[in-house]
């Protein structure tokens, strides 16, 4: 792709196709084999046509982190849509008006969001699918295991609403790097949502869906014999973060980097260094720095240098990160007459290849993909959900 390929304009965003394909087959192949529903997470894309791709290969349906996400998938036909994080009251209105075009689910993790749902779904006329947020462990949103067969009774009672079953997702493990390590917090989880489901059964509240998981968890996940439905989302991309993490149960990553961002050099005038136009509002600055994936020297280095900028350095200055001041540093590199300009750097408009930290974040950031085929030809996907309608 790299080859065949030159964007219209940069920065860009782009997919490989065939990458795309093999992982979307990939986690349906291994759910399908373990008899466990994917539920494709589509806050990483946030990209109907995506989200699609998903469906046709076998996925059960979509998860939505937002109202606004929810909204887009449905509006471009997804037929089934679980928005996993509890909601404000004035979003219950809105989850229920989607009762009539898809199967819809929310998630709750207090008996007023229970409430304000139930009372907006019998106002639209229709049935929302419930599912009670178990707290992890990360004490972000969940309800404490204690609490939730009250809120399942409630949400069982509740007129508009179906018990549909509880989440667990354990979003602070998935990129724990060590297998070893990872795997030990899971099963600190694993055991808490397996107890929460024994309390239900108990109670007689078996919860028809046990649903969580994620792509640094999934071949966990898959043989927990606790979930019955996968929310994995990264897979269908990948991203420098996964890489830099083990695989789940060892072994190598079944998923291939699908996702670049090709920006070009618009200023050359250091020997330490080539400006590109893709800093803070092209790439995610939370996690792990956008890789050089093609495009300059082995072992160059993408840094940020601004909202538009990102300095691509050459392997022989990075030593010039390392303490000091780096400005008066590449002054004196250029100003030095024997120090020669790197022959491997790139040149002024040369496309060069990122490949971004961390997806989510980073695809929030554009307004479209740019999806690639192996014989160079592109589509342009609209990164339809990643803004919430007021």
């Amino acid at each position: 792709m790299f080859d065949s390929f030159k964007p219209p304009q940069t920065s860009a965003l782009v997919i490989d196709r065939a990458a795309l394909d093999a992982n979307i087959a990939g986690m349906q192949r291994l759910c399908s084999a373990a008899g466990m529903r994917l539920r494709a997470h589509g806050k990483t894309h946030k990209c109907s046509l995506l989200g699609h791709l998903q469906m046709s290969a076998g996925a059960a349906g979509l998860c939505a982190q937002t109202v606004g996400e929810a909204e887009a998938f449905v509006a471009a036909g997804i037929s089934d849509v679980l928005v996993t994080a509890p909601s404000a009251q004035w979003a219950a209105p809105r989850i229920a008006a989607l009762c009539g075009k898809a199967r819809i689910g929310a998630t709750a993790d207090d008996a007023d969001q229970i409430a304000w749902l139930g009372a907006a779904a019998r106002a639209a006329g229709g049935i929302i699918d419930l599912v009670i947020d178990v707290d992890p462990g990360t004490h972000r949103t969940g309800a404490h295991p204690d609490r939730v067969v009250a809120l399942a009774r409630q949400a069982a009672d509740t007129e508009g609403l179906r018990f549909a079953g509880i989440q667990a997702y354990a979003g602070h493990i998935q990129h724990i790097g060590g297998d070893a390590e990872r795997r030990a917090a899971y099963d600190a989880v694993i055991a808490r949502a397996a107890g929460v489901r024994d309390a239900l059964t108990a109670a007689g509240l078996p919860p028809p869906v046990i649903t969580g998981g994620g792509t640094g968890t999934h071949a966990y996940d898959l043989k927990s014999g606790v979930f019955t439905e996968l929310q994995a989302g990264s897979y269908a991309v990948m991203d420098a973060e996964y890489e830099v993490c083990d695989a789940p149960g060892g072994g190598g990553w079944g998923f291939r980097q699908a996702m670049f961002l090709a920006a070009s050099v618009v200023s050359a005038n250091h020997k330490s260094h080539v400006t590109v136009d893709a800093g803070f509002k092209a790439l995610s600055s939370d996690g792990p720095p956008a890789k050089v994936a093609s495009g300059a020297g082995k072992g160059s280095l993408w840094r940020p240098m601004g909202d538009e900028h990102g300095m691509i350095l050459h392997p022989s200055a990075i030593p010039m990160l390392k303490g000091g001041d780096f400005v008066t540093a590449v002054e004196a590199l250029d100003a030095d007459d024997s120090a020669p300009w790197p022959a491997d750097a790139p040149k002024l408009g040369d496309i060069v290849w990122l490949q971004p930290g961390h997806c989510d974040p980073t695809i929030n950031l554009h307004d479209a993909l740019l999806v690639v085929a192996e014989d160079g030809s592109h589509e342009r996907w609209a990164v339809d959900a990643r803004r919430i309608t007021p």
